[in-house]
């Protein structure tokens, strides 16, 4: 199952009403290389359903995000861009050139964690692990513009 239909599946169960344009929402934040605002999730869905409201689109990301198969992506304005919820041991990492969110395979941190409660006596319920760098086609282009700029 993939993971559209996975989500029509659980917004379903939690009583959620599959309309055309909230599958459209779904499937634009599902397939999406980046993390998107809700402002860009409502531009995109109104090309599809130009009726669609921008109400729609907020309450179909909040019943996402409530059921957590959505996450806020933490960037230097805040907090305003959504994407997939990672699975598992499963991190993002957001290109500071593009805004490309990928998610990877993290490492196993329950040691970290077990020093880090020895230490301050907290006991680590969750975590959230976003690394920032710069993609491939970001420092290609990089590249290309510096190696423009000295022939210049």
């Amino acid at each position: 199952m993939d993971r559209i239909d996975q989500w029509v599946r659980v917004l379903q169960k939690s009583g959620c009403r599959i309309t055309a344009p909230r599958r459209a929402i779904i499937e634009i934040i599902a397939n999406s290389q980046r993390a998107l605002q809700p402002i860009e999730v409502y531009h995109l869905s109104k090309q599809q359903y130009p009726g669609i409201g921008l109400v729609t689109v907020y309450r179909t990301l909040d019943r996402l995000e409530e059921l957590g198969l959505i996450r806020r992506v933490h960037q230097e304005d805040g907090c305003h861009t959504l994407m997939p919820a990672a699975n598992g041991h499963e991190h993002y990492l957001v290109c500071t050139g593009c805004g490309r969110t990928i998610l990877f395979q993290g490492d196993d941190l329950s040691a970290l964690f077990s020093r880090v409660e020895t230490k301050t006596g907290f006991q680590v319920n969750e975590h959230w692990l976003q690394l920032f760098g710069i993609c491939p086609d970001c420092l290609d282009h990089k590249v290309v513009i510096e190696k423009e700029a000295r022939h210049a």
